[in-house]
């Protein structure tokens, strides 16, 4: 029977490469804890951008690990929006209509 495959959230791929990254624990011996394949490992790194592999001060990598934190919370929001699923407002829509405050029907995106 074929194995499943694992589908890691963006919070869990960013502390894989944290651990890396800033406490210098060697690929080999995550991949092998997480049950990944280098070439995935190193396909992660290329998706996070050259700015998180720079020899830069740990303050540095923090600043760059918290913006793309954000900006993978924005994506989520804006797919969110673009299902219908959460009014552009920020409040849960329920059946076609704003839950909180707004009162009226959800325009259409």
């Amino acid at each position: 029977m074929k194995k499943q495959r694992k589908h890691y959230t963006p919070e869990e791929k960013v502390a894989i490469l944290r651990r890396h990254l800033l406490e210098q624990v060697p690929i080999s011996e995550l991949c092998d804890k997480h049950g990944l394949q280098p070439t995935v490992f190193y396909r992660w790194q290329k998706e996070v951008g050259p700015a998180l592999r720079l020899k830069g001060s740990r303050a540095v990598l923090e600043e760059h690990f918290a913006i793309l934190s954000s900006i993978e919370r924005k994506n989520r929001t804006m797919a969110q929006i673009a299902q219908g699923r959460v009014h552009p407002a920020g409040n849960a829509v329920v059946a076609g209509r704003c839950a909180a405050s707004c009162g009226g029907l959800r325009r259409a995106l």
